[in-house]
């Protein structure tokens, strides 16, 4: 994300009248088992919710959502010898996707993971799934039609894009060898 991005994504979750399945504010919470834990939680609320992705932010007071700057540098951060990113990744299972922005918004330290939604199966962090139901971060097993819903979803096959037909594309928008793989593969099939 650009620098605008990013402050527009903040502005955007800013304006949210509360903290949501997907997303959660932090001040100085360094803890690297929680923040797994919330990773967990995040990843799999925003596969519930239909996010591409779920964030978790450091420097935003959680109930009036006011920016008062962060001291967590997780670029910087360890656990033991490792690297935190490195070491969250390897605790996650399956190895969803996450990105670190450390930021200045209004002039003080924010940090914001943008962490992508679950997309297979339910994401784990230590061998336990996670959800945030309200404000809090709970275990997934204890909700089990949360846990049935998200499963669900997560099974369901996603639209065929493929078969669509685009309005008022010419014939010549089509790339050539992708249609005679695709008549190829129609006469295999038919």
């Amino acid at each position: 994300m650009t620098p605008a991005e990013l402050q527009a994504r903040l502005d955007e979750l800013l304006r949210l009248p509360a903290e949501t399945e997907w997303v959660e504010f932090k001040h100085n919470n360094e803890n690297p088992q929680e923040i797994g834990e919330y990773l967990s939680a995040i990843s799999n609320g925003a596969a519930l919710h239909g996010k591409l992705k779920g964030y978790l932010v450091w420097g935003i007071e959680d109930g009036t959502h006011t920016v008062l700057g962060t001291t967590f540098q997780p670029k910087r951060a360890k656990k033991g010898n490792e690297n935190l990113e490195s070491w969250l990744l390897h605790q996650l299972n399956p190895r969803i996707d996450f990105t670190i922005h450390e930021f200045e918004h209004s002039g003080k330290p924010v940090v914001l993971f943008a962490v992508q939604a679950a997309n297979s199966t339910p994401v784990r962090f230590g061998g336990e799934a996670y959800i945030r139901v309200g404000n809090y971060k709970k275990k997934l097993k204890d909700f089990p039609e949360k846990e049935r819903r998200l499963w669900q979803i997560l099974s369901e096959s996603p639209e065929d894009w493929s078969v669509q037909v685009v309005d008022g594309a010419p014939l010549a928008d089509l790339d050539p060898n992708a249609v005679a793989f695709a008549r190829a593969q129609y006469r295999q099939k038919h």
